[in-house]
């Protein structure tokens, strides 16, 4: 290249000069009496000298130069030849400096990957430093732990004493199931344990999986399994013990005159058991129908007006004129995303549910219908009353479809149903000043 050649025929002729003054000086001293060729002569070596010198400080200052960048991370620095440095070396630089910026861009790529893709999993992880700092690693542990602020293990008591066991205790490659006490209520979760090293040492990271939602969807699944085989085999029992008694009802309505009591006292029975045939064919086709998964509509709709259509539509009913109820909504704007036709079936067969129970059990009986907002987003809905509860021994059966231990109880086994569809939850939990608490998340 030009600038090479510029650059080799400069420092040959800075290395001819030197050479050509040292000759002079040397020769200077054998013709006696040139003592200011001497000095002229010696001038010109220290001449060439330094520019020979400031030459090689060119290509140094470019080394250090280049060395400085990497170290403060300037990626943005140029090595181009100027007038006097080697063009080789200035494009060398640029070339090596290039591919810092290319690895740097991968390196700098795959980081982001794996930031979001840690970030964006859907299990949660938390860090534990050998000082015992827990740190949330990803946004589903953000929106699940968000009740506190600090980075001890003691600030996770309130989460549950064995989710903060799991982040002392738990050792490397172990797994354990849990009870998370959650905005949502009680849920199982999975937590395993793995190590990781970082800045020369290890740090344990800990993957929180609740899993109550999974359980509930199997125990569901079960359920509706085996009410359909069920059904599915007493429909074709019934079904022709209907047909029957239906045309033998006919023909013994046919063949009573009215002169013949044992034929009137036949034709009663008959036709009474035609009734409860297709009154139980009836009963189980309807039965069938809560194993079918309610096809939900979501969308998001205001609280508030929600919430007053619902006070209509309990006091329509008139069946409690006794019972008095309050209804909040924290804060006031806020937005359901739900199906609004199935929340509303959900809630009015809870609160006639509450209703009965309190009237039932108090001569004040009180209900409560809260909604408000969750610090993750999500929407809570408290039905409460002041009845007598419910008892540990049916609170698993409840949720059984059509389970009601009350004469006008609509059961809440739709509500459950409903909820997982939301994927939400619903719980059962005792009010302090006594009577039931049930708790919907969506």
């Amino acid at each position: 290249m030009a600038s090479d050649r510029r650059f080799a025929i400069g420092f040959a002729a800075h290395v001819l000069l030197m050479l050509a003054a040292l000759g002079a000086f040397v020769w200077s001293f054998a013709v006696p009496g040139l003592i200011a060729t001497r000095i002229v002569a010696l001038l010109l070596v220290a001449l060439t000298i330094l520019l020979l010198w400031r030459l090689v400080r060119r290509s140094n200052d470019e080394m250090l130069r280049f060395v400085e960048a990497v170290r403060f991370d300037d990626m943005q620095a140029r090595f181009t030849q100027s007038v006097g440095r080697s063009a080789r070396l200035g494009e060398a630089l640029d070339q090596a400096f290039a591919s810092l910026r290319r690895d740097r861009a991968k390196l700098g790529e795959e980081s982001r990957f794996n930031a979001a893709l840690v970030d964006d999993m859907p299990v949660a992880l938390l860090t534990v430093d050998p000082q015992g700092r827990v740190t949330l690693a990803n946004k589903v542990a953000r929106k699940l732990f968000n009740r506190h602020k600090t980075t001890q293990a003691s600030d996770f008591d309130r989460y549950g004493s064995q989710l903060r066991s799991a982040l002392t205790a738990l050792e490397p490659g172990q797994t354990r199931t849990i009870l998370l006490t959650l905005e949502a209520g009680t849920q199982r979760a999975i937590v395993r344990s793995g190590t990781l090293a970082r800045f020369g040492g290890t740090v344990r990271v800990i993957a929180v999986q609740v899993i109550q939602q999974a359980l509930n969807a199997v125990e569901l699944a079960a359920q509706n399994d085996l009410v359909r085989v069920l059904t599915h085999e007493i429909m074709n029992s019934i079904t022709p013990i209907t047909s029957l008694a239906g045309t033998a009802a006919l023909l013994v309505a046919e063949a009573d005159q009215g002169n013949d009591p044992k034929i009137a006292d036949a034709r009663l029975a008959i036709e009474t058991l035609a009734r409860r045939a297709d009154g139980i064919l009836h009963f189980v086709e309807t039965y069938r129908e809560t194993t079918r998964p309610p096809q939900i509509h979501r969308r998001r709709f205001p609280a508030g007006p929600f919430v007053v259509e619902l006070k209509r539509l309990f006091d329509a009913e008139a069946r409690w004129p006794d019972v008095m109820i309050a209804m909040i909504v924290t804060p006031e704007n806020h937005l359901i995303d739900a199906d609004p036709d199935l929340l509303t079936q959900v809630a009015i067969n809870l609160l006639r549910n509450a209703a009965e129970a309190a009237s039932a059990h108090i001569a004040d009986p009180r209900i409560g219908f809260r909604i408000s907002a969750l610090r993750s987003g999500r929407t809570l809905i408290e039905v409460e009353d002041n009845g007598p509860g419910v008892p540990d021994s049916i609170r698993h059966d409840i949720f059984l479809p059509f389970f009601t231990t009350r004469k006008d109880g609509t059961g809440i086994g739709l509500a459950r149903q409903v909820m997982l569809a939301h994927d939400g939850s619903v719980e059962i939990d005792d009010r302090f000043t006594g009577g039931a608490l049930f708790r919907l998340v969506l």
